[in-house]
């Protein structure tokens, strides 16, 4: 009798709950005031974040959470104004633990920092015009000790080579095993890296030689794109709108940002060059440059390319991807993927 009694408890128990709302259904209950909300806004500014109450609930209280720290409580359904400061561009995830009638709701959606600047439209003058090998898949492009370096992609002609930009000729190469697709290259501390595209590997190689020092593996589980490097730290992109930021001692990624104008994120960093402070990188599908700041990831600057694409022959001819920085002639040196033209440019408002 007592274990049948015990039974009877268990399922009454059991059917109780069952009858009780759902997870999904009491989180139906509420919902952020999305009508009243930005959608996004700039570094500083404030969010009015209020909840609306479609059952007429009685709300005890209401815990914020932006990015997973604590930033509100209230009594009620109280709205109030939420700061954005300090946080990253990009979306930040807000989260409302709502307690009310001895239960319990959760909520989450994003608000997206953009950039608080306009970009600067650049444009460029032609100062010289070279040669470039047409069979050369560009992914990364760098002056060393004034000589111009060059990594190139696709699974069995991939290679890291040196080469006399105004004759062509080669200086030295490195060959890829055709396993590998090769990707962005950068020197820093007498060594050269150089990324592959979707391996989760990269090489290290002595600056001078281009003798292989080591492989090693991405910190993080992405494609690896373009690379550059401000003396002191890495900076790689990997596809989307995030540049990591790379210890080269210890290839593990410290941090990142988000690269963003003041509508929208800037998707696919390609190539990149380290210019007087700034990251030049090549949006990938796009005939233009974007010039970004490297601690906030605000784009400062678009440099319209689309007038030497127009100059490129060859049919095989792909996507705009190559930016070479000379610090003594204050030159920028662009090409492309099988592009037949290597162009040495400056900048202009």
């Amino acid at each position: 009798m007592k274990n049948s009694n015990a039974l009877i408890f268990i399922l009454l128990t059991q059917l109780f709950l069952a009858c009780g709302p759902s997870k999904s259904e009491k989180d139906s209950f509420f919902a952020f005031d999305v009508e009243h909300m930005k959608s996004q806004c700039i570094p500083g500014e404030s969010i009015e974040i209020a909840m609306l109450n479609s059952q007429n609930k009685t709300v005890d209280s209401i815990v914020y959470y932006l990015n997973e720290q604590k930033v509100k409580s209230t009594n009620g359904l109280g709205k109030f104004e939420l700061p954005i400061k300090g946080e990253k561009l990009g979306y930040q995830n807000l989260k409302a633990q709502i307690y009310f009638e001895n239960d319990f709701a959760e909520l989450t959606t994003r608000i997206e920092v953009v950039s608080s600047q306009v970009p600067a439209f650049r444009t460029y003058k032609i100062v010289n015009t070279y040669a470039h090998d047409t069979l050369s898949f560009t992914e990364g492009l760098e002056f060393y000790r004034d000589t111009l370096y060059e990594s190139t992609g696709q699974k069995g002609a991939s290679h890291l080579r040196s080469y006399d930009y105004k004759t062509g000729k080669v200086v030295k190469q490195i060959n890829l095993d055709p396993e590998y697709f090769g990707e962005g290259i950068t020197a820093i501390n007498s060594q050269w890296f150089q990324l592959t595209w979707q391996s989760n590997v990269g090489f290290i190689y002595d600056a001078n030689t281009l003798k292989k020092i080591k492989t090693f593996t991405y910190d993080k589980p992405i494609e690896g794109w373009g690379l550059t490097n401000d003396g002191q730290f890495i900076y790689q992109s990997d596809g989307t709108e995030k540049i990591w930021k790379m210890n080269p001692t210890t290839q593990k990624m410290d941090d990142y940002i988000n690269v963003y104008t003041n509508t929208n994120k800037i998707k696919s960093i390609n190539e990149m060059e380290w210019v007087e402070g700034k990251i030049y990188g090549n949006i990938w599908q796009k005939d233009a440059i974007a010039i970004i700041n490297p601690s906030s990831g605000e784009v400062e600057g678009v440099l319209d390319l689309s007038g030497l694409r127009a100059q490129v022959k060859n049919a095989s001819a792909e996507v705009l991807n190559g930016i070479a920085y000379n610090k003594k002639t204050k030159t920028l040196f662009v090409t492309g993927k099988n592009w037949d033209k290597l162009f040495e440019i400056t900048l202009t408002k």
